[in-house]
């Protein structure tokens, strides 16, 4: 029994009320009806009013309605149907009710005994989960409460044009005559609009644009199959038996695929790292990256006004930021900053510093890298905790161009609409959980606690209670509000409510660290696998590039072509510290994939693929 059939009953609400004696043809019945029918009279001018029906209905069992009140009643219907299920809902509502009315004259004429509901029926209540049309009722809902205060204020807006309509010419004129003869009203009213209106826009935060950004793809002798993995660290002669077979089953389990990259010295027979090759690693990623995207952008180096590096693990001296000044030759009073030691999610504390900085430089470029360098970083131990970080980290990095200048908005990419930063370093679980040392023979390397997973899901609710309010429709921050009010104030054995964050954006960059931490955030955050395709297809085709896969994941959104104006990105980051920080950005235009330049182009059309649990080598 369907909604629609609901809105049958209050017209027919008597004949399924009376009794089984009243239900029959008798012509007593029939004569009673038509004479407490013809008794009414309605009450004018303060006479008294004289009924012969009683509380009954006023209809006989097999009388149709009168025409009057069923255009009363399907108006009204009309009414809550677009309060409760929005316009769409509304019309579709509509026309049933119609061909409902037109059924019911054709049952009418054909066979007037039969009633439209029957007696059984009307003691059970509908099924909501099967009615196609339940789905209208959270839309509704969220249109409803996301539009309250137009709703609100519309009210305000008509009684304000109904009094203005009252106006004749003369009142104006006499308005006219008062503010022009009123010197001093009209000074005072103009100086404060004037004042305002500075305030406003001298206080207003600067838009920061994206205007473009590029991700390294490194070149094809740098590729390393997963068997070539295996083989090079086998010929190291520095791994254990067991530490080979503890690598191999995370690879099965890790989501990479067979085209990843490493460095030059970490494939070499035997391996030669040193300062030398860590730096000829760093600047074959970052040139390569700043190169694509100065010639995508037409931009000059020296344009340049802001530069931030981050990459964590390898901090020379000169810095990294020193190096791409030197390189290309850029301005001598650039602003220049090179963040290290901050983990995964450094690339998107550089975009936060470079807002901030874009704030207080007007009329500013801003160059972002985020790297890694695997060189100086490759685990040569038996250490199972830090044996990890060598099966999942790979070789990549990205450069992205930001702007304040308004003239830069028509050819931008994006706008950042929000950056929300966590910190939970205060807590000696959290702070330790992503550790570089060394182990038990002196060799360093990065260990992985087994806490990560939990440290990691904290940080990512501290984070989201605070971006929630930001992105979330009112909707979802009232269920949520409701909810915890009931779970802490009244006691109440309610589920936590966990926000439907697929209102708030419609792509989800998350950072490719590893299938498992891939797994949950697609759990907990019930996103579907269109969701989370470019994070798992970044993971497979590059591994985890720490801070940059971000961007990797962006361009393979926009290889796809899923990039339309008024999207709302999601990127989210995790990061040693412990921290989670997430940047929110809006397209400012439909990209379109023929006209883009990435590391995705060439084989675009061979993803997705399945990337099943257990791979085995």
């Amino acid at each position: 029994m369907s909604f629609t059939s609901l809105l049958r009953i209050p017209s027919w609400l008597a004949q399924n009320l009376l009794s089984k004696k009243e239900r029959g043809p008798s012509k007593n019945s029939l004569k009673e009806a038509k004479r407490r029918r013809n008794t009414i009279r309605t009450v004018y001018n303060g006479k008294t009013e004289s009924r012969h029906a009683e509380k009954d209905t006023l209809y006989s069992p097999h009388s149709q309605p009168p025409m009057k009140f069923q255009s009363q009643y399907i108006y009204s219907a009309l009414c809550v149907s677009f309060l409760l299920f929005g316009s769409s809902g509304a019309i579709e509502l509509w026309n049933d009710r119609w061909r409902v009315v037109a059924l019911e004259g054709k049952m009418s004429e054909a066979k007037v005994d039969t009633p439209l509901i029957s007696p059984s029926s009307s003691r059970n209540l509908p099924d909501f989960k099967k009615s196609v049309k339940l789905k209208y009722v959270k839309l509704g809902y969220h249109y409803l409460i996301t539009h309250g205060m137009y709703l609100f204020l519309s009210p305000l807006v008509v009684v304000i044009a109904a009094q203005l309509s009252t106006f004749s010419l003369q009142d104006l004129h006499d308005l006219w005559d008062h503010l022009r003869f009123n010197l001093i009203s009209v000074i005072l009213c103009s100086t404060l609009l004037v004042f305002l209106s500075t305030l406003y826009f001298l206080t207003r935060p600067r838009p920061v644009y994206l205007v473009d950004f590029a991700c390294y793809k490194p070149e094809e002798s740098r590729k390393c199959t997963r068997k070539i993995f295996m083989d090079q660290s086998q010929m190291t002669g520095s791994f254990t038996e067991s530490s080979l077979e503890f690598q191999r089953k995370i690879l099965e389990k890790s989501g990479l695929g067979e085209s990843t990259y490493l460095p030059e010295a970490v494939l070499n027979i035997p391996p030669n790292p040193s300062m030398q090759e860590a730096r000829k690693e760093a600047a074959t990623v970052m040139f390569g990256a700043l190169d694509q995207l100065f010639a995508k952008t037409s931009l000059k180096p020296k344009d340049i006004g802001i530069l931030v590096v981050n990459c964590s693990l390898f901090n020379p001296t000169p810095s990294l930021s020193a190096m791409v000044i030197n390189h290309y030759k850029l301005r001598g009073n650039i602003i220049s900053y090179n963040l290290g030691g901050m983990g995964c999610s450094a690339g998107l504390i550089s975009i936060d510093l470079a807002k901030d900085l874009l704030q207080v430089h007007p009329n500013s470029y801003a160059l972002v890298i985020s790297m890694e360098n695997i060189t100086l970083n490759w685990y040569f131990g038996n250490q199972r905790s830090m044996l990890v970080s060598n099966c999942l980290f790979r070789m990549g990095g990205a450069a992205v161009l930001l702007s304040n200048k308004s003239s830069d908005r028509r050819r931008s990419k994006y706008r950042l609409v929000h950056t929300v930063r966590t910190h939970k370093g205060a807590d000696d679980k959290c702070f330790a959980c992503v550790t570089q040392e060394e182990d038990a023979e002196g060799k360093v390397g990065v260990s992985l606690s087994k806490d990560l997973m939990g440290v990691a899901g904290d940080a990512l609710k501290t984070n989201i209670t605070t971006l929630g309010p930001l992105v979330l429709p009112m909707s979802e921050q009232l269920l949520f509000f409701a909810t915890l009010i009931g779970r802490k104030l009244f006691k109440m054995k309610l589920k936590p409510y966990i926000p439907d964050f697929k209102l708030a954006f419609e792509h989800f960059c998350i950072h490719a660290g590893g299938r498992a931490v891939l797994d949950e955030l697609e759990k907990n955050l019930h996103l579907s696998d269109w969701h989370m395709e470019p994070s798992r297809m970044t993971l497979y085709r590059f591994g985890n590039t720490s801070s940059s896969s971000l961007w990797y994941e962006l361009a393979y959104t926009e290889a796809k072509g899923r990039i339309k104006k008024g999207d709302r990105t999601w990127q989210i980051a995790f990061g040693s510290g412990f921290k989670c920080n997430s940047a929110v950005w809006k397209a400012l235009r439909t990209i379109n994939p023929a006209q883009e330049k990435n590391p995705w182009m060439d084989e675009i059309d061979m993803f997705p693929v399945n990337v099943p649990k257990v791979s085995a080598l």
